[in-house]
């Protein structure tokens, strides 16, 4: 078959099902955990309908600007007010599962989004990232084949996506990305080398790893945008090539430009000032990682660094996403990440004038994002802000999907003993929405068998009751009065998905 196609394509358990569940966490060392559900295409039915969204508010700033619209109090602050219309310039982070989070924005921005940057869990185990970061890998190639489906559908089709991995499950998610992109539409495979064999890596014998991949897929590789970039030449490259000097001390390297008529050669001169640069390689060495910043352990530095030192994971550094955003946006381009972490992505999107969408499920990253972004706003002098010449402005837009059965999800992972577990039990039988596959009738929570369960089995079992289609609010159902949602609300989702 491979002889005669020609194609490899990769085969794994689950492959034709849906991924439903969250990334949250509740052990570390859980080889799965409950959240994690797979769906085959005839149980998913309702789980990917347009979703209600709430409590929609708008950060701006707060103060007087300048003629090209920058803050000019030093004490510069942010408002937040509550917002029931949704304009087509508003920047927007959502909080939900991202795989449905992803198919309601699909309703209106299908065909329209630029660029897609995404860092997703490496599925390593190492959890430092808080999400539930060690996935079978069959299980973690069907959440990633489902999300990557619908990010394909929302590229525009000058697009471009981008995919940063490391060596754990790179090859696998190569042949995956070939099959949904179609091996005609990769482009390129990136290595960002971000640091040096040192320190606690270098403490095992084999070679120090010190570098991710990115796989850059267009959506169509023909008419994808893609804008050449230059990165500074090295003072090594300067001394060795740029060595000689005009009598007004101009530096220039000698060209030859082919031969005269009688054979000899014709040079010209390059001058270092009047250069771009060398052009971008697929290997970048010249980004470090944010952690390698010297001025990030130091008092008083505050200002100029970007680690957020409350966050433990791999935070990566805004100069690595100006780049990706160089090569492939213009400024107004719409982008998308809907691994948002600590907000990155949005970060840079705003400082650089490009729209943006994000989308993170996590309270803790969600907290970090909103200050951050505020912060952006405000005139922050961190990241790439003097670099992009960022003195501040701007807004965007916050929501969150409208729950139903999540809230007991959520109750359910962070239970702590069995009385909680026996008291969210009684509230779901009588307000949830129980699967179809389960009679209530046949089940009893405080019978001897449940209660010899472990408290993680416990957990799963009423995970096992929900129903996963109603885990959030439909759209189709916002006027349903069972559901009580607000006008504010409707209001605001209707303008998002243009209608009413």
């Amino acid at each position: 078959m491979i002889s005669t196609s020609g194609k490899v394509e990769l085969v794994f358990p689950y492959k034709d099902c849906v991924l439903e569940g969250g990334q949250t966490k509740e052990d570390q060392k859980r080889q799965e955990i409950f959240y994690n559900e797979l769906l085959a295409p005839n149980e998913v039915d309702r789980l990917l309908y347009p979703k209600v969204f709430t409590g929609a508010k708008k950060y701006s700033y707060e103060g007087d600007v300048d003629l090209l619209g920058n803050p000019t109090s030093e004490n510069a602050a942010v408002s937040c007010s509550s917002v029931t219309d949704f304009e087509n310039t508003d920047n927007l982070i959502i909080k939900g599962n991202n795989l449905l989070a992803l198919s309601s924005i699909l309703k209106r921005y299908e065909g329209m989004i630029k660029c897609i940057y995404i860092d997703p869990p490496f599925n390593t185990g190492n959890d430092s990232f808080n999400y539930n970061d060690k996935f079978s890998r069959s299980t973690w190639l069907t959440f990633m084949k489902s999300r990557l489906r619908i990010a394909k559908k929302l590229l525009s089709n000058d697009g471009n996506i981008f995919i940063h991995i490391d060596i754990n499950q790179s090859h696998y998610l190569k042949v995956l990305a070939d099959e949904i992109f179609t091996e005609d539409n990769f482009v390129e495979e990136i290595i960002w080398a971000y640091g040096s064999p040192s320190g606690g890596r270098a403490t095992t014998p084999k070679p120090v790893n010190v570098h991710d991949y990115i796989l850059h897929y267009a959506k169509d590789y023909q008419n994808r945008k893609q804008n050449r970039v230059y990165v500074p030449y090295s003072k090594k490259y300067i001394s060795d090539w740029f060595k000689y000097k005009d009598k007004d001390g101009r530096l220039y390297q000698r060209r030859q430009r082919g031969r005269d008529e009688d054979g000899n050669a014709i040079w010209s001169k390059q001058y270092l000032d009047e250069s771009k640069g060398l052009p971008l390689s697929t290997v970048w060495t010249d980004i470090q990682q944010v952690y390698a910043d010297p001025r990030a352990y130091k008092k008083g530095n505050k200002a100029d660094v970007e680690v957020i030192k409350s966050f433990s994971g791999g935070q990566k550094p805004e100069a690595l996403i100006k780049r990706i955003f160089e090569m492939s946006t213009d400024e107004g381009d719409l982008i998308l990440d809907f691994h948002l972490g600590t907000g990155t992505t949005a970060a840079v999107a705003h400082k650089m004038h490009r729209r943006y969408i994000g989308i993170e499920q996590m309270q803790p990253q969600i907290e970090l994002i909103l200050n951050r972004l505020k912060k952006v706003i405000c005139g922050e002098t961190a990241g790439i802000s003097k670099d992009v010449n960022w003195h501040g402005g701007g807004s965007f837009v916050y929501c969150e999907l409208a729950k139903l059965n999540q809230n007991f999800a959520d109750e359910i992972q962070t239970a702590s003993d069995v009385d909680a577990i026996q008291d969210i039990y009684c509230r779901m039988i009588k307000s949830g929405f129980i699967s179809c596959k389960v009679n209530p009738a046949d089940i009893d929570a405080a019978s001897d068998d449940f209660k010899a369960l472990s408290l993680d089995n416990q957990k799963r079992f009423l995970m096992e009751l929900l129903d996963k289609n109603m885990l959030y609010v439909n759209y189709c159902d916002i006027d349903d009065e069972e559901f009580h949602i607000s006008k504010e609300d409707k209001a605001f989702t209707r303008s998002f998905y243009k209608e009413g």
